[in-house]
């Protein structure tokens, strides 16, 4: 467990074993790793008995780490080369007693005003925005799955047996599946990250009450965690609570954009990450075209050039509107998924949409 704040974020972060799981070992692991331009938070949920749980939780966030920092290539890069490296070495390490073991991730980068979130498993992220609480991952379980196939309600899917099964974890196979999104952050944001002991006991709209209290981050974590256990801690909890202090300039790379279809591949992201798909082909033709015609109609040379530079910045403001217009999408469909305000006069109501 780290946890460290950077000038304009602050951060709050607690793991407990759990009421019910008093004097057992605890298999959640958590990261707070303040960066020159942001910083690195994870939650990450071992599975695969207790010495293996752990051991396998604590290796996925210290790799993670790791091979984030060192990278050299953009952040959306760094973080999916980072899963994939905490998937391989949760792999290898998963021979002998330790075999079967695995982990769910939950990873936020966040570079300047920016949120990047990698997601495996069923640790759920959040965001308080303005008084209201949004989801901003779906679980990757068994109970999560038929929920959306409309075979359980949401209740039914809490209570049920089969509840803490994953359908998607590090350590399953060598290849790992993933969901990786980014997210513009706001002055006032406050970012949610918990393992299921927490999510999977305490009522979201008691997570609202509590996220919305005003208190700074590390007393926040405390009654989340008070919260769980008094909900009856059956399992080990984690929390940790990002605050964003001031507003910043998003970064100059385009921030990437869940397909809303699930994990995919962590090579297939990069790939697309790499390529710089039609966008990069696009301005690259249009440069070339620009400078074939400023070679030859030198009378016309201004017009040619002024007109690329035109058609160029109509291209970039087309792309980053379109990129805003899904970003806010997917906050609203999110706040849509969130269960509706029970009854409590002391309690506020969830709002569903995203100003």
């Amino acid at each position: 467990m780290r946890s460290a704040s950077s000038p304009f974020l602050v951060t709050g972060l607690l793991t407990d074993v759990g009421r019910q799981r008093a004097g057992g070992a605890n298999q959640d692991a958590a990261l707070a790793l303040p960066l020159p331009q942001g910083g690195l938070y994870a939650v990450a949920d071992g599975m695969g008995g207790h010495a293996a749980g752990e051991l396998a939780s604590a290796l996925a966030l210290d790799t993670l780490a790791r091979v984030y920092v060192q990278g050299r290539a953009q952040p959306p890069v760094r973080l999916l080369e980072a899963v994939q490296a905490a998937n391989r070495a949760v792999v290898q390490r998963a021979v002998g007693e330790s075999v079967g073991m695995g982990t769910t991730l939950l990873a936020v980068a966040i570079d300047r005003g920016a949120a990047l979130i990698a997601h495996v498993g069923d640790s759920r992220a959040y965001l308080l925005r303005g008084g209201e609480l949004l989801r901003l991952t779906d679980d990757h379980s068994w109970v999560a799955e038929q929920v959306r196939m409309g075979v359980l309600t949401e209740a039914e899917a809490q209570h049920h047996q089969w509840r803490s099964v994953v359908s998607n974890a590090l350590g399953g196979e060598e290849r790992v599946r993933l969901e990786l999104f980014g997210l513009e952050l706001h002055r006032g944001d406050r970012l949610l990250l918990c393992s299921d002991g927490l999510s999977g006991v305490v009522p979201e709209t008691e997570l609202l009450c509590v996220l919305s209290r005003g208190l700074p981050p590390q007393e926040t974590v405390t009654h989340l965690i008070e919260a769980a256990n008094d909900a009856g801690g059956p399992d080990n909890i984690t929390a940790v609570v990002v605050d964003v202090m001031l507003s910043r300039r998003l970064p100059r790379y385009p921030l990437p954009e869940s397909p809303g279809q699930g994990p995919e591949y962590a090579e297939v992201l990069l790939s697309a990450r790499r390529s710089g798909g039609l966008l990069t082909y696009l301005l690259l033709t249009l440069a070339y075209f620009t400078l074939l015609g400023v070679m030859l109609m030198p009378d016309s040379s201004g017009a040619v050039a002024l007109s690329g530079l035109g058609l160029s910045l109509m291209i970039l403001v087309g792309r980053n509107t379109v990129s805003r217009r899904r970003r806010a999408q997917r906050l609203t469909e999110a706040g849509r998924r969130l269960t509706p305000a029970q009854s409590g006069e002391d309690r506020p109501a969830l709002n569903r949409q995203l100003p």
